[in-house]
């Protein structure tokens, strides 16, 4: 029985593009996967403290910091809604981060996560695509693969709902297309990936 570790970070619980697709990939790999368990954490409903000196110093030996990297080593495969605000990943998927990462404890060549398929659901309200204006504007792309693989040495995959403020900015209106095709890629890449993933870690 496969553990899905699954995490969202967007503010609102409503109207998320990141939620959206978190939760359409959660339901493919329940139907694919029916045996597997899902653990939850909605990062904004339930903020964990930001990292103080005494837990940092704890290590492994912190409650919170402890269980965290517990949860973290037991799952399979681990999925994070992580839109973009300000150029960067919510706060508080930043705070689990610092609490989940535990320098000596999970870290390096023998992290028990080592090899552990990470999907990181990075939603945004423009284009930071290659070739696109803002390329070297993103950065939770860049910092999140570089953190999880250098880190953890994890598989970390990427689904991205782009132009996700289309709708909603008259200035951006023409893109509206291209921002409903994005958002079709993004369920489609979600069904595919958690259908595989739940296969892979079936066999």
């Amino acid at each position: 029985m496969a553990t899905l570790l699954h995490l969202d970070s967007a503010l609102f619980p409503q109207g998320s593009a990141s939620r959206e697709v978190t939760a359409a990939f959660v339901q493919t790999w329940r139907e694919q996967h029916p045996d597997g368990q899902v653990v939850y954490r909605d990062l904004a409903a339930e903020p964990l403290p930001h990292l103080d000196a005494e837990a940092a110093a704890a290590g492994a030996a912190h409650p919170l910091r402890g269980e965290l990297a517990a949860e973290l080593a037991a799952a399979d495969a681990v999925l994070i809604g992580a839109p973009m605000y300000n150029f960067s990943i919510p706060s508080t998927l930043k705070a689990w981060l610092d609490h989940a990462i535990i320098a000596g404890h999970n870290t390096g060549p023998d992290s028990p996560v080592a090899g552990t398929p990470i999907t990181v659901v990075a939603s945004r309200g423009g284009s930071y695509a290659a070739g696109t204006p803002r390329e070297s504007a993103e950065f939770v792309q860049n910092y999140l693969a570089t953190l999880l693989t250098s880190m953890f040495g994890a598989e970390v995959d990427f689904i991205v709902p782009e132009l996700t403020l289309a709708h909603s900015k008259p200035e951006m209106a023409e893109l509206i297309p291209l921002a409903e095709s994005s958002r079709a890629k993004a369920f489609t890449d979600a069904a595919e990936k958690a259908k595989a993933l739940a296969s892979r870690l079936a066999a």
